[in-house]
């Protein structure tokens, strides 16, 4: 079975290669409420990247909020990981939303989520998977109850249909507020970067994805290569 067939027989969001969606259980199932969380330089943005390029392959169009790029960057950014998107973003497949969250005071990051989640909510109902690269600046000066309400919201949007992949920095939340968080994500993903011999590699680890198709595995281990975008790394290779 394609990737294309599996995606429009079981509504998957696919990483667009076989053998890490594998490890997810198959890939994301569509309507899932994704808690994407690293450290810095662990890929999460790489890995965002390869969900949206997955699901546009599949015939799903995306919204990518993003911290960190213009949309200029950010296309250049993924044609040099072999995921290029311009020409899905030319016929508004993809719509990429800079997004701009400087601001420190609890009140101005209430009226952030909501704005944002308005912007969610006005999506076309085609734009089946929304991510936001990242949460972090918001999260970090937020309190508790807004960001319970914030991530509450999101579930609601994805038990219409929609999948939403939140990227936070793993400091952002502490331990205690991690499980809440935790407990409303239909799958949450953890990165790190682990040194293997004497070699730093990226780790995903599959923490949980709900209603996976198949089950899923704990562990994947990759680096980042230009053109190439993840490559899977074999520990025992790591370690050579």
């Amino acid at each position: 079975m394609t990737t294309g067939a599996m995606a429009d027989a079981g509504g998957i969001i696919s990483t667009g290669s076989s053998e890490i969606d594998k490890k997810l259980g198959g890939g994301i199932p569509v309507g899932s409420l994704v808690l994407l969380e690293g450290q810095s330089d662990s890929g999460k943005s790489v890995v965002s990247q390869h969900f949206t390029h997955g699901s546009l392959n599949t015939r799903m169009s995306a919204a990518y909020y993003t911290t960190e790029n213009t949309v200029k960057s950010l296309m250049t950014q993924m044609a040099s990981l072999n995921l290029d998107v311009t020409d899905y973003f030319l016929c508004d497949r993809l719509r990429v939303y800079p997004l701009e969250m400087s601001s420190t005071k609890e009140n101005d990051t209430k009226e952030a989520f909501r704005v944002l989640l308005d912007h969610f909510d006005s999506l076309p109902v085609r734009f089946k998977l929304t991510i936001v690269d990242s949460l972090t600046g918001l999260v970090s000066h937020s309190d508790d109850r807004a960001i319970i309400d914030f991530f509450a919201s999101c579930k609601q949007l994805c038990d219409r249909g929609r999948t939403i992949i939140a990227v936070v920095h793993s400091y952002a939340f502490d331990d205690r507020m991690l499980i809440r968080i935790r407990s409303l994500c239909d799958a949450h993903l953890v990165l790190k970067v682990d040194q293997v011999g004497e070699r730093l590699i990226k780790i995903m680890e599959v923490a949980k994805v709900r209603n996976a198709d198949q089950s899923t595995g704990n562990i994947i281990s990759f680096d980042v290569e230009p053109g190439m975008g993840m490559k899977i790394i074999p520990i025992s290779k790591a370690k050579a």
